[in-house]
Formats: structure tokens, sequence, C-alpha cells
């Protein structure tokens, strides 16, 4: 990207913005550790978009992307995903024994990942089949999600009892399954939905860098 690219004012307020609710969904967490745990990949994706911004600028579908499921994270590391009002309301309208909150956070861990892996493999010429590249999507969104469940095991094996409210599974023995679908079902919703608009960005960012 360069400096005379339109985007870069409301770049700089996306990331104004979210520094702002991280700030304020940190001032009084239900749980610290949770909080930290949860945030954890805000805190790592906020200082890598701001080194490669000039030289590797995303696609504003990913920004958003990324803009929103950072907001997710947050709102979840702040109550954790069991105590989110918006959950518990939902879960009241719909007869839910759980707060399914947890679960719009999972569909969008397949969600923004897709549309990056997606970014990579095309704009790095990786692959150029769509059915291939379809498939390795969806690949690279499994890999991440089980990593992800994985990091969680862990976690609840070094802390016990103290990483409860970070794994989030509320009773369900189904928990990381339901998860990995979640994450499944994002993945697939984004290329169906978001493809061919993403592919039109990459075109142009293209076109303004050649």
């Amino acid at each position: 990207m360069t400096a005379r690219d339109p985007r870069a004012p409301w770049l700089a307020a996306a990331s104004a913005g979210l520094l702002a609710a991280l700030v304020i969904s940190g001032l009084h967490p239900y749980d610290r550790a949770t909080w930290f745990l949860e945030v954890a990949p805000v805190l790592i994706a906020l200082p890598v978009l701001w080194a490669t911004w000039r030289r590797f600028p995303l696609t504003t579908v990913l920004y958003a992307g990324i803009f929103l499921h950072a907001l997710v994270l947050m709102l979840g590391g702040a109550y954790t995903y069991a105590r989110v009002p918006l959950g518990l309301e939902v879960a009241q309208w719909l007869g839910l024994e759980r707060n399914p909150y947890d679960r719009l956070g999972h569909f969008f861990q397949g969600c923004v990942p897709a549309l990056a892996a997606r970014e990579i493999l095309l704009r790095g010429g990786y692959v150029t089949g769509r059915r291939m590249l379809a498939f390795l999507v969806v690949c690279v969104v499994l890999a991440i999600s089980a990593s992800y469940e994985l990091i969680e095991w862990w976690t609840a094996l070094a802390f016990g009892q103290g990483a409860v409210e970070f794994l989030g599974t509320q009773g369900d023995p189904w928990d990381t399954q339901s998860d990995m679908f979640m994450a499944l079902l994002g993945a697939v919703a984004a290329q169906l939905t978001l493809a061919r608009m993403q592919e039109r960005q990459i075109a142009q960012l293209s076109g303004s860098s050649g």
C-alpha cells in the first residue's frame, strides 16, 4: 500500500477503534487470565498488520473480517464466552441450555482464516484451480481450528480448574467437535459469499501495485 491509498485513513481509524475497544475490554474483565488468553490473537495480529500494511496490503473484505473478529474476541474476553450478555439473550429467545456466543467466535475462526488463506494462495500463485483452492482453504481452517483446540487442552493441563473459563465448554462433552464444525461452516460460508468480492479486490490491488 502506498501513502496515496484512499483506505489509509479508514485503516488508521479502525486501528484506533480496536485499540480503544481493547483497552475498554481489559478494564474490568470477569477474569484477567481468561481475557488475556482470548485477546492474545488480537495482540499478535495488530502489530503484524501494522508492520506489513505497506508492502503487503490486504483486501478490504479481509481487513473488515479481521476487525469484526477482533471485536468478537474482545467481547468474549471481557465477559468470558459463557457470560456474554448478547449470547444469554439469544439463548433465552431460542430456549437454549447454553450461551451460544462461543459458536459465533468459532464461526469467525473459520471465516477470517479462510479469507486470509485464499488471499495468500491466490496472490502467491500457489494454486489456480477453484476446487483445489476451496479444498486447501478448508484444510487450512480445520488445521487452525484443531491447533486452537490443542492450545485449549494444553492450557487446561497447565492451569487445571483455572482454565475452565477459557475452555468455555459449559458442560458440553462435544464442545471441541462443535467448535471445529462451526469453523468449517465459517470457512464454507466465507467462500460461498465473499470469494468473488475478494478476487475483485485482489485484482484491484494487483493493478494499483503494477
